[in-house]
């Protein structure tokens, strides 16, 4: 079995793990980070969506195996323990979640647009949001919770 080195929202971690062993369930079941929502194991719905040396990816598309040696950010490493990212605000503030199950991976994705695009238009908030399926909102409260994010953030600059 391969053994794994990997940082995971700033903590060293170090696993032999199977080879088969996709990267959502080595977060989930071997870390315990259970933010990471496993929806389609296709890559198809986006629930879950993590940060890989910085870029948002589909961690269902990858193999324990394959991340040794990156640094990953999962949804409860995007703020300091008992804080609120802007984003997790803005999801809360305008009503951008109903049963939750997509939230994270909308959120991590929203992230990374935000890294690259501070002030995204609604479109471009759509755009971004593409792979990221919401079987309940509509996706019109989410759009306006990144908007209220991306303000926050703006004026706390």
């Amino acid at each position: 079995m391969p053994k794994i080195t990997l940082t995971v929202n700033g903590k060293t971690h170090t696993h032999e793990v199977e080879g088969r062993l996709l990267l959502v369930h080595y977060l989930r079941d071997t870390l315990g980070l259970t933010g990471t929502h496993v929806g389609c194991d296709t890559s198809s719905c986006g629930a879950c969506t993590i940060h890989f040396d910085g870029k948002a990816i589909k961690s269902c598309s990858l193999l324990a195996a394959q991340a040794d040696g990156s640094s990953i950010t999962t949804i409860e490493g995007l703020a300091p323990e008992g804080e609120l990212h802007p984003l997790q605000e803005g999801f809360k503030e305008e009503h951008g979640l109903q049963c939750g199950f997509c939230t994270p991976g909308m959120i991590m994705c929203a992230a990374d647009l935000l890294s690259h695009n501070p002030d995204p238009s609604e479109q471009e908030i759509r755009e971004g949001l593409e792979g990221n399926i919401c079987r309940c909102t509509g996706y019109h409260n989410i759009v306006r919770a990144i908007q209220y994010a991306a303000q926050k953030s703006a004026v706390a600059v």
